[in-house]
């Protein structure tokens, strides 16, 4: 617990219906009150009630407000907690602070509620980056796995883990420092079992991070092709509504138009890009050049091709150069006009420049002018996204990227011990990789003290008897 008691408004700047003032501190409710008028009763915890705030010259009702109180620990910090909640004006959500200022409590630093309810015991540092996952997500499915992890999913796949590398750590070191009281020392099997068993699951955590930071970031798909093939047709298609300009003429779009959409519940940052083809204009080319920039920075490509005209070998480079530059789809547009190439035309097109077989094309048909094969198209870009996912539940996603590499240090150290272990060295050295990989698991949760080594130790066995 901290001796000061910090202040902040708790609601986003501007106007608003209510506006929200949040203290936190054993001096919170003290100075709450000392500004808000209450009825004759005092304030219930838990349970908000109707007061005012009074003008200090006057005296008269500034501002009717409802006041909250959490006493300790049964708050968001596991401290004294006092909200006062007004209407939404800027000119006095202001005045409440400097008013609670004035007596004695400290303007709160960016994040510091949430920092004291993690020293305060009331969360552990995964639920502590949730709470911002949860406040930043753009999309209902970013929400629901920011809000699991904020229930402490990860904390509680880890803890059993933790628990078991507890109690190997505290046979060997009972083997090594009470041999002499008839402790029974583990085998070799056993060690090794126990260690797959752990690291198996660690890295099905961490192999789940491609998804997981998919799902906590976005990902982002370039749109390319030849001019006037339908890209920002498709481009309007895909996000259900007119973004980019269409025109029959071909290089309408010169510059990259971006638009942000979900798709499944991923954030999906489309960029429309200028038509690629060879041109004398200065302002075209330039925007051909940032198209390839952006096919190159994306994670996601799309090809459009139209398959109302013939194929021609400048859109086989241009297939085979998308191709080179990572995982891609290819969109046969105008499917409503009579047909001059093919998915097996295409798709022969794709090949290496050693005449090696290229991995299979997804080719989908589609018409950005009656709608055809675009909820295919959203369900093929859904496919890619999910590519790396196969996992039971939100709880199961790694998200963040310390997370993760916390979580490959432990397998590693586990690595590093199982080889030991098929040696059979000396289980003091088996030891140093144990700490070390519970050590990984600690910064993401907590640490495991002494005595919960000892105090393992001690009831697992009769020592001294």
């Amino acid at each position: 617990m901290t001796e000061d008691t910090i202040v902040a408004i708790a609601t986003p700047p501007g106007r608003g219906g209510i506006g929200v003032v949040r203290l936190a501190g054993h001096r919170a409710i003290q100075i709450a009150l000392e500004l808000v008028r209450l009825g004759q009763q005092p304030p219930e915890p838990q349970r908000s009630t109707l007061g005012a705030v009074l003008d200090p010259e006057t005296g008269k009702v500034l501002d009717e407000v409802m006041f909250t109180c959490f006493r300790r620990p049964h708050s968001y910090t596991g401290e004294d907690v006092a909200a006062i909640s007004c209407h939404g004006s800027s000119v006095i959500l202001g005045f409440l602070v400097e008013c609670c200022l004035a007596r004695g409590a400290r303007a709160a630093e960016p994040g510091e509620f949430t920092l004291r309810a993690f020293l305060n015991g009331r969360m552990d540092l995964t639920q502590a980056e949730a709470v911002r996952d949860l406040i930043e997500a753009r999309t209902l499915y970013q929400a629901r796995v920011a809000a699991t992890q904020l229930e402490g999913a990860l904390s509680a796949r880890l803890k059993p883990h933790k628990q078991s590398l507890v109690e190997l750590i505290a046979r060997l070191e009972a083997g090594i420092d009470f041999a002499d009281d008839d402790v029974e020392v583990i085998g070799w099997p056993e060690i090794l079992k126990r260690l797959d068993a752990i690291r198996a699951d660690l890295k099905k955590l961490v192999e789940g991070y491609d998804y997981g930071r998919i799902v906590r970031e976005g990902l982002s798909l370039s749109i390319v092709g030849r001019p006037n093939v339908g890209k920002s047709s498709l481009f309007n298609r895909l996000l259900k509504m007119d973004r980019a300009i269409v025109t029959p003429t071909p290089g309408t779009t010169r510059d990259l138009v971006t638009e942000t959409a979900s798709i499944g519940g991923i954030p999906l940052r489309l960029v429309d890009t200028a038509g690629i083809r060879n041109s004398s204009d200065d302002v075209e080319k330039m925007g051909v050049e940032r198209s390839h920039q952006a096919m190159a920075d994306s994670d996601l490509r799309l090809l459009v091709v139209d398959s109302s005209r013939d194929w021609t070998q400048e859109d086989a480079e241009l297939l085979r150069r998308t191709q080179r530059m990572g995982f891609m789809l290819v969109a046969a547009n105008k499917a409503d006009l009579e047909p001059r190439n093919s998915a097996e035309i295409i798709a022969q097109s794709a090949s290496t420049e050693d005449g090696e077989e290229s991995p299979p094309l997804e080719i989908i048909s589609t018409s950005a002018l009656t709608g055809q094969g675009v909820e295919e198209l959203r369900d093929k870009i859904l496919q890619a996204a999910r590519a790396g996912e196969n996992l039971g539940s939100e709880g199961d996603l790694v998200t963040n990227l310390r997370h993760q590499q916390l979580l490959k240090a432990s397998v590693a150290a586990l690595e590093r011990c199982g080889a030991g272990a098929g040696l059979k060295v000396h289980h003091e050295m088996l030891l140093l990789d144990l700490y070390d990989a519970l050590l990984q698991l600690d910064a993401l949760t907590g640490a495991t003290g002494v005595e919960d080594i000892l105090g393992t130790i001690f009831s697992k066995f009769c020592i001294g008897k």
